[in-house]
């Protein structure tokens, strides 16, 4: 039996027991249920093929259920009612693994950072086209968003060429917090960083969530990430949620043989010799 304990506010976000299988092949996710809840940060872990970056596709609205549901604010997502939809991506962004491919090579940072405000209708689409305000970054909300990931507002002139990759990571961030989402939807954000990168694209993370009030959602096989950014933890094994709860009980005292296997493959340093 998957422990699970619901929350007392409402899910912003929610699995019903969703499955996915890709047209004539055999089914990845079976029966997955999950609560996104504000305030609650999930991490989402497994081994690579256990279903997360599925699972994340399917709260993303890229891919649709071939079982179950997904739900937001209680209601089952609908992605060709036009206004739900808008809700949902305004109240819900994401940010991916890569950050040097998942930033436009050919657009100034400005106009980068300012694409969710444009395609929620939230910005002058007349001033961003002829680029003088998404280039140069002089809506102020997209100086707020850089500033809020520790970047200088003058940075919305140049290319994402022109950065190194945890700042590229941070300008990713920027762009997903800009329209100040709800809920932000990451696969695997560090992994691509170098260990330094990692750990102050993490704490930016945390501090996001404390000012902000963001909500986290993360797939990641980092464990220590989970532990640092994530309140409730959801273990997939081949397409199964085989167990779930808090953070501290999960990655301290599994009950999952799989979850204890997890977390032995841990890579650890050697204990130093004590001669």
């Amino acid at each position: 039996m998957v422990p699970s304990a619901a929350p007392s506010a409402a899910p912003v976000l929610a699995a019903d027991d969703a499955g996915f299988a890709y047209r004539g092949a055999p089914p990845v996710l079976h029966g997955v249920s999950l609560d996104i809840t504000a305030g609650r940060s999930v991490g989402l872990v497994g081994e690579s093929g256990a279903g997360k970056t599925t699972v994340l596709r399917l709260l993303l609205g890229l891919t649709r259920p071939t079982s179950g549901r997904i739900l937001f604010d209680g209601a089952e997502l609908r992605l060709r009612d036009r206004e739900q939809m808008r809700r949902f991506r305004r109240g819900v962004q994401s940010v991916f693994q890569d950050p040097y491919s998942s930033l436009d090579p050919r657009q100034r940072v400005g106009r980068i950072v300012s694409e969710p405000l444009r395609s929620l209708g939230l910005a002058p689409e007349a001033g961003l086209v002829r680029g003088v305000r998404g280039a140069r970054g002089d809506d102020p909300r997209v100086g707020a968003a850089l500033e809020a990931v520790g970047l200088p507002a003058e940075v919305a002139g140049r290319y994402p060429h022109e950065f190194s990759g945890g700042q590229r990571q941070r300008i990713a961030i920027a762009r997903a917090t800009v329209c100040d989402p709800r809920v932000l939807l990451a696969d695997e954000p560090v992994s691509a960083l170098d260990v330094t990168t990692r750990v102050r694209i993490v704490d930016l993370l945390i501090e996001l969530k404390e000012t902000r009030g963001l909500t986290i959602a993360m797939v990641s096989h980092d464990l220590s990430v989970v532990a640092a950014l994530c309140e409730w933890t959801v273990v997939l094994e081949h397409g199964r949620v085989v167990e779930q709860g808090d953070t501290a009980g999960v990655l301290g005292a599994p009950s999952h043989p799989y979850t204890r296997q997890l977390l032995a493959s841990v890579p650890r340093l050697p204990a130093a010799d004590a001669s």
